[in-house]
């Protein structure tokens, strides 16, 4: 059994997609999309690029839509953040907007076992529940539970294909990358900070580059700007 390379794009986009759950849901009803914001559980090991599961609200119509067998898009927005051209060392520049985002495709089918769809739920309770202080039990009266039953649908999406983008900044110059992982590093807001540890996953030259005595080379001169939270 081969170890899966972390530093693949399926591998990347499978973080981003587990690190970013509540994802996008997009399907088609003849020329019209509907979208709907749902989170959604990955299990890597289903299929050969892993399967999505999650459930819908009863009332909600997409889940009509999956009797149709056509491929639907799934979104994950991953951390972003606005760059301003100050933080750069090097000109011209202009302000631009680095980001990571996943697209997931697949056709959706539902989940009509009751019993696995009660597991499904469960599943995403203990998921969610984990970092809590005291995590939910989960545990409801079994006529509460079975009216809630009744009012979702479950479904899973075999994921045929991955579309990853990581932009963040890879083509400044190696200055320019430094000052700008700085610059996130110390924002005050949280996506800026996850975006700067991308920059560390992709293997970017974030920091200086150990000089012929083995230390880091001197920082630029320029000062860097003070970081704004992101917009």
């Amino acid at each position: 059994m081969t170890t899966p390379d972390p530093h693949s794009l399926e591998a990347k986009c499978s973080r981003v997609m587990e690190r970013h759950s509540f994802a996008t849901l997009v399907t088609f009803a003849g020329a019209a999309p509907t979208a709907t914001h749902l989170p959604l559980l990955l299990q890597r090991d289903a299929g050969p690029h892993g399967t999505l599961f999650g459930h819908l609200a009863r009332a909600n119509p997409q889940w009509g839509h999956f009797a149709s067998g056509a491929e639907a898009l799934v979104i994950f927005q991953g951390p972003h953040s606005y760059i301003s051209p100050s933080y750069y060392a090097t000109s011209p520049a202009v302000p631009t907007w680095n980001y990571v985002a996943v697209h997931a495709y697949g056709v959706p089918g539902l989940i009509e076992d009751a019993d696995g769809a009660a597991a499904l739920l469960a599943e995403m309770v203990r998921h969610y529940e984990a970092g809590m202080p005291v995590p939910w039990s989960g545990d409801l009266p079994e006529d509460y539970r079975a009216k809630l039953m009744q009012g979702l649908v479950a479904f899973s999406i075999p994921i045929r294909r991955l579309e990853g983008t990581f932009k963040l900044g890879q083509a400044r110059p190696p200055v320019d990358v430094m000052r700008t992982f700085e610059a996130l590093s110390q924002s005050p807001d949280q996506d800026a900070r996850r975006l700067a540890e991308w920059m560390e996953i992709e293997g970017m030259p974030v920091r200086p580059a150990p000089s012929a005595d083995g230390q880091a080379g001197q920082r630029e001169r320029n000062p860097l700007p003070s970081a704004r939270a992101g917009a």
